[in-house]
């Protein structure tokens, strides 16, 4: 039997080797898989792992205990549990003591100030002073240092309770974080919670018993290789093993991994899913190919089949002697399937899976690359299998007769009846439901079959009616088409092919925008800086002086806690410098709106004293306070004038800190309302009639100033508030806080509801200063950079005028025109910002290309394009079987004849325009199946769509796909219809003639 297989193999290997191709491309695609799909798995995870924040790549635990005395041996024993209860390799707890404590301050107020203790403490933060060396040493942040005040050198006291023992530190320095979104400082329990920012001390400092019940904490920032699953490792399994245990022990875990940890399965899930769906619909059509090539080849087994039958052998006989000729073939194919898959991987990848995945990749190569082949196998036993039922007479005929049975139309019809079954799955339950994965390929077969049958019965029908009327060019390659047993399916193959090559170049080009988009909106600009800086007016400032020009830079701050979440921008650069989309609005409504409001700037302040005349009829004498913000720094300065409130009289006073850069700014005025000799409050105005400085002297404040009612603001949601503006100058009773300089209401662009807190007619906001301040809508959208379809877009400089010398929080950051030089950066720096992180559009969307949908697109790139060669090595098939008989038909005609030039015409046109018709209805079914199945840009892996999806037939893809395809096509016909035209002008029977 071996010998009779080899022979037969041998004697027709043309045929052999077809089979091998056609079973090498599906087999060489599965074999890829495994290896691109554990590859990109850890690419996927690492991603994930990389754009975690710091809070989700760590875990917490804590246990409150008592020290004895020993806090050092304490931290030691806890250390000890929590290694040998939570066993995680690589990973080294950061240890730690917290004593909630209170400060007393001056004039007996009190205000929760913790007092703390952190392993490497001082390489985590930028010292002005120095590093706690013993006990009674404390280091304090300069918020608190601006806050209390203390200074290096002065002492506090702080005590475990409000009636408790007291405990005296010396500052030895001012700390601030170095990197508040790094592992370090990811466990709230060492921030401010609400009160003081904690203290930081040596741990011989907790030896007193004031701080001798502290909550011990360990901090272990989990290695990425456990984070990222490698060898299989469970981190949540480990955790629900680990946490009885700790319990046990009265240790506490903070786990905040979750989402990070799902984020991975779902990645990993995801890219199993499509490389299947991928897989599955090359496999279909593969194995479609492989038949049709199984029916094309029969024919001269069709005869062995006959003379077999003849001599009275068994029909299974006869199918294993079939099946032995294929089987050959098929392991050539695997043989050749197997290394190809495993270079595809590593150059689709660009990375070989870690070194424990490589024997998995390599067994599940190996039985994908079987599966596929033993799929092929019973696929090419079915059709031989066909075949053998004939009877002897048919299996000898020279020609098959064209027969068409009913099983064939239920199958069409069945098939027909499945893609709209996925269509519906595809649109009610998305794209990524069911069926709805390979709807697209479904609908595009589906209108190949029916294109398919309209194709024959035209050709039949135009070509037999050109025939008749002499135009012999046209009706021979029509009557070609027609009565060429396989056509149409060929032609469907082509249409399928060519129709999911295009929707997929689409879709990786729609992919592709559809990151950049998205990157776009949550950046805001192409470069994005985060910085720290000590107050809003440094940051405007240091900005503004960094990029002098406004087209480079521009000052941002980001409040994502606010409710709704707000964008403060230097809006007179936002044109510039922003990455602009249609859905923020009118980039012009904000800076013109805000410049629209703001009063005019007064000179400012840099002298070294200020004179004020006013006037007052309380009787009683009683301070009066400017408070300036120096422009440079935003630090406040506080000048107060005693005024004695009999009349009108001129008092003076000094001022420091303004006498330097672009000096000090009027805020607001601040009047403290006098207590008479009975202790009750004193009535009464202040009217203030102008202010002057001195060194150099300059008017501030004139009548003009004074008296322009737009100017000048008070706490709109207080009690008793009175102002006044006359000839006389401002006159104030009762106001705690009076401000000026701010563009009110200050003007919005809001996107999304209106807040519910918002009265009728009455919107304002606590975001934008210390009390409530009205707002203005000047423009809509329906959606804002960075902060997504809900929040508020505000000019930074209106909200910095608005707050005065009060601090709003949020996130400071630099925005980067396309082109800003390192320049820029430097100038930030050099002005006393310090860059905390960059990110870029390309750098997030090449994060985004390894997340979820995104990063699978190459595999299926590749899987289409093999889809693609399929059908052109399917066309070289189809067109060099029929080669020898058709070959023969054009010779008769030609002694019949037939000029030489409609000979060659027949010879080629016939399939060249197989290869035209199904790349014209190829590319039809690609913009029918694409919005019929939904196809789409591919969705991102947390869900986020803020903007309508990308279409995946844009022009420029659509075109590149169409040209790609016709090459290949064109190539692959032109290299089978050669050698017939050749045959046929060697052997011409009328010597050349025409």
């Amino acid at each position: 039997m071996f010998t009779v297989v080899f022979g037969a193999v041998r004697a027709r290997t043309p045929q052999a080797l077809m089979v091998l191709i056609l079973a090498a491309l599906p087999a060489a695609a599965a074999a890829t898989a495994p290896w691109y799909g554990l590859a990109v798995g850890f690419r996927s995870a690492a991603a994930e792992v990389a754009a975690a924040p710091a809070v989700q790549r760590v875990l917490s635990v804590t246990r409150q205990d008592a020290t004895n005395g020993d806090p050092r041996g304490a931290l030691s024993t806890f250390d000890d549990t929590v290694r040998k209860q939570l066993p995680l390799g690589g990973a080294t707890p950061v240890l730690g003591l917290k004593q909630p404590a209170v400060l007393v301050e001056r004039g007996g107020a009190s205000s929760g100030f913790a007092a703390a203790y952190r392993e490497g403490f001082c390489s985590q933060v930028r010292l002005t002073g120095a590093c706690p060396a013993g006990a009674g040493q404390a280091v304090i942040s300069q918020d608190v240092a601006h806050r209390v005040p203390l200074a290096v050198g002065d002492e506090f006291e702080v005590r475990a309770s409000a009636g408790g023992a007291p405990l005296r530190f010396r500052v030895v320095g001012f700390y601030q974080v170095a990197d508040p979104s790094g592992p370090y400082w990811s466990n709230k329990l060492f921030g401010a919670d609400g009160q003081l920012d904690p203290f930081f001390t040596t741990l011989d400092s907790f030896r007193d018993p004031v701080l001798g019940h502290p909550t011990l904490a360990a901090d272990l920032e989990v290695p990425e290789s456990l984070l990222r699953g490698d060898d299989g490792y469970d981190l949540n399994a480990a955790l629900r093993d680990a946490v009885p245990r700790l319990n046990t022990a009265q240790i506490r875990v903070s786990n905040q991994t979750g989402p990070l940890l799902d984020a991975v399965r779902g990645d990993r899930l995801t890219i199993l899913r499509d490389l299947l769906a991928a897989l599955v619909q090359l496999l279909a059509l593969g194995w479609f190919a492989l038949g049709l090539a199984g029916r094309y080849t029969s024919r001269d087994r069709r005869a062995d089949a006959g003379l077999l039958k003849l001599r009275g052998n068994t029909r299974f006989s006869m199918l294993r002697l079939a099946l032995g000729q294929h089987l050959v073939p098929l392991l050539g194919a695997a043989l050749a399937a197997l290394p190809i898959g495993l270079l595809a991987g590593r150059l689709l990848a660009g990375r070989f899976p870690v070194r424990s995945e490589v024997w998995p990749a390599l067994l599940l190569s190996g039985a994908a690359v079987a599966i596929v082949l033993l799929g092929g196998l019973a696929v090419l036993a079915a059709v031989d299998a066909v075949v053998l039922r004939l009877p002897v007479a048919t299996l000898l005929r020279q020609f098959a007769t064209r027969r068409r049975g009913w099983r064939t139309d239920v199958a069409e019809l069945a098939l027909v009846a499945v893609a709209v079954f996925a269509v519906y799955q595809a649109r009610s339950g998305g794209p990524a439901n069911g069926l709805g994965v390979v709807a697209p390929g479904l609908v595009a077969f589906a209108f190949a079959l029916l294109l398919a049958r309209l194709l024959r019965w035209s050709a039949d029908r135009a070509g037999a009616v050109a025939v008749r009327q002499g135009r012999l060019r046209f009706g021979l390659t029509a009557v070609q088409v027609s009565r060429q047993p396989g056509t149409d399916r060929v032609f469907a193959v082509i249409v399928v092919a060519v129709a999911m090559f295009a929707l997929t170049v689409g879709g990786f080009a729609a992919g592709r925008s559809e990151r950049a988009d998205r990157s776009e909106i949550e950046l805001g600009a192409t470069r994005v800086l985060t910085v720290r800086a000590a107050t809003r007016t440094q940051f405007e400032y240091a900005v503004r002086n960094a990029d002098p020009g406004g087209r480079q830079a521009m000052a941002v701050v980001v409040d994502l806690a606010s409710n709704p979440p707000v964008l403060a921008v230097d809006s007179s650069r936002l044109a510039a410098v922003a990455s602009w989309r249609p859905e923020y609005g009118s980039v012009t409504a904000l800076p013109t709106a805000t410049a629209a409001r703001l009063p005019a700037a007064l000179p400012p302040i840099t002298g070294t004293g200020l004179t004020l005349r006013v006037a007052s009829d309380r009787g009683v004498a009683a301070p009066l306070y400017a408070i300036l913000q120096n422009e440079a720094t935003g630090l406040a300065v506080q000048v107060a004038f005693r005024v004695s409130g009999r009349g009108e009289e001129t008092v003076s006073a000094r001022i420091a800190g303004c006498d330097t850069g672009p000096g000090c700014r009027l805020v607001r005025w601040q009047l403290v309302t006098p207590e008479g000799p009975d202790g009750a409050q004193v009535g009464g105005t202040v009217t203030i009639r102008s202010l002057a400085q001195q060194n150099p002297s300059a008017e501030i404040l004139g009548t003009a100033q004074l008296t322009d009612t737009a100017r000048w603001y008070t706490d709109f949601r207080g009690v008793a508030l009175t102002v006044a503006t006359g000839r006389g100058g401002l006159t104030m009773a009762y106001a705690q806080r009076e401000g000026l300089d701010a563009p009110l209401p200050v003007p919005i662009v809001l996107a999304g509801p209106q807040p519910p807190d918002w009265g009728f007619d009455d919107p304002s906001s606590f975001r934008f200063g210390p009390n409530r301040t009205p707002v203005r809508v000047t423009g809509t959208a329906s959606v804002l950079p960075v902060l997504g379809v809900t929040g508020v877009l505000v000019d930074l400089d209106a909200t910095r005028r608005t707050a005065a010398d009060a601090e709003l929080g949020g996130t400071f950051q630099v925005w980067l025109a396309p082109h800003a030089p390192p320049s820029i950066v430097d100038g930030l720096r050099k002005a006393g910002l310090t860059v905390l992180a960059e990110d870029s559009t390309a750098a997030r969307a090449s994060r985004f290309a390894q997340q979820g949908h995104s990063i699978t697109l190459p595999f299926g790139l590749f899987t289409v394009a093999v889809g693609l060669l399929l059908a052109a090595v399917l066309v070289a098939v189809a067109a060099a079987v029929e080669r020898e008989p058709y070959l023969a038909q054009l010779r008769a005609l030609r002694i019949q004849g037939l000029p030489r030039r409609a000979a060659e015409a027949a010879g080629s046109a016939g399939t060249a325009g197989l290869v035209v018709a199904g790349l014209i209805a190829g590319v039809a079914a690609a913009f029918l199946a694409g919005p019929v199945a939904v196809v789409v840009a591919p969705p991102f892996a947390d869900g986020w769509r803020m903007i309508p999806p990308r279409a995946v037939l844009s022009d420029g893809p659509l075109a590149l796909a169409a040209l790609i395809a016709l090459a290949l096509l064109a190539v692959a016909a032109g290299l089978t219809v050669l050698p017939l035209i050749r045959r046929l002008r060697a052997g011409d029977p009328r010597g050349g003639a025409r």
